[in-house]
């Protein structure tokens, strides 16, 4: 069954690969994106994990199954992947994996016009944002370490997290050549 249209919010994507590995409730989908920190790949609110829930079982990628219930709390509605839901999801994902596409990140478009800052302000906002990359680096490695560490979850369930940690060393790298050149005055200001 070949759907129309794919989710367009890549909370979807999340919500989606976690039904991979069991079907859950929205709560426990929630609390797994928190524990997992894939909230800090997509903007995760009570309102867009429903709305999304709800997307997906509208248009047959998702359905509900039976209640559960957990000791005296009331009983929530359990999700799993529909057959063509889950050959839907495995094809989107095979294309995004396969297929590299543009995306438009502000530091990028923020850095072209860098001489704006003059070579002070570039230095000052540069060194700040190295101090904020580097700290939100070991942020990660520390989640990272205690989850997959703790055995709580397989490296492959977190992979992602390990290539946001990657990219951030790439950046802060980059960012501390630049300030190295500032600092050396090879990187040259129009006057």
């Amino acid at each position: 069954m070949a759907f129309e249209k794919r989710p367009a919010n890549p909370l979807a994507l999340v919500v989606l690969g976690l039904l991979l590995e069991r079907p859950m409730h929205p709560h426990a989908i929630a609390t797994t994106i928190r524990e997992r920190g894939l909230d800090q790949s997509v903007k995760v609110t009570t309102g867009s994990l429903y709305d999304v829930v709800r997307g997906l079982e509208r248009t047959g990628w998702i359905e509900a199954r039976e209640p559960e219930r957990v000791g005296g709390r009331p009983a929530r509605t359990v999700y799993a992947h529909t057959e063509p839901g889950r050959d839907a999801f495995v094809e989107w994902l095979d294309d995004l994996i396969r297929v590299p596409m543009k995306e438009f990140p502000r530091f990028a478009t923020a850095v072209a016009y860098l001489g704006a800052l003059g070579p002070d302000g570039a230095r000052d906002a540069l060194d700040e944002r190295a101090t904020r990359l580097a700290d939100e680096a070991a942020r990660g490695r520390a989640v990272w370490s205690q989850v997959v560490g703790s055995g709580r979850a397989p490296r492959l369930f977190l992979i992602e997290a390990e290539y946001a940690l990657h990219m951030l060393d790439a950046e802060l790298a980059w960012v501390r050549d630049i300030l190295s050149e500032l600092a050396a005055g090879t990187l040259v200001w129009p006057a």
